[in-house]
């Protein structure tokens, strides 16, 4: 986790989503933080696009961003809440963990083009776990739904 918190202005740019996020291309999904209220909310966005390097395999004829990345999309909007959490460790040494995932579901394809949408809620925090309702949307549809759990560890 990075010290200091969110600014103001209600929006996180990519510069700053790499300073909370360990990820680098090509798992980084997060483009940009749109909104958040610290503690409760946060929306964010990937931008689809056809050079991903997983479209050559997932599939040749007809690209389909894979669930799973959707997923990992859903987890990485919910660390950078957890991380300018109350209850968070600002230790430069700590990373968060995801911890699990659950009820996760699948309801539209997601096609390069596409802007996903990413939406979080936190709905519990006890014992070093954080527990979010997160879900991601293409232009106003539901794509997917999902609750997922963080903790940190210090190494």
């Amino acid at each position: 986790m990075i010290e200091g918190t969110m600014t103001e202005a209600k929006t996180i740019d990519i510069h700053r989503i790499r300073e909370l996020l360990p990820h680098r291309y090509p798992f980084l999904l997060i483009d940009k933080v749109t909104d958040y209220e610290l503690g409760k909310t946060l929306s964010a966005i990937k931008n689809v696009t056809i050079t991903e390097p997983f479209f050559q395999g997932h599939f040749p004829d007809r690209p389909v961003f894979p669930g799973v990345l959707i997923l990992e999309a859903m987890a990485q909007a919910s660390a950078i809440l957890a991380s300018h959490s109350p209850e968070a460790d600002t230790d430069e040494n700590v990373v968060l963990l995801f911890a699990g995932v659950d009820k996760a579901r699948f309801k539209r394809l997601v096609e390069p083009g596409d802007q996903l949408i990413i939406e979080v809620e936190q709905t519990n925090y006890k014992s070093r776990i954080w527990k979010y309702a997160t879900k991601a949307s293409v232009d106003g549809k539901l794509a997917a739904s999902a609750e997922v759990m963080f903790t940190y560890r210090v190494f």
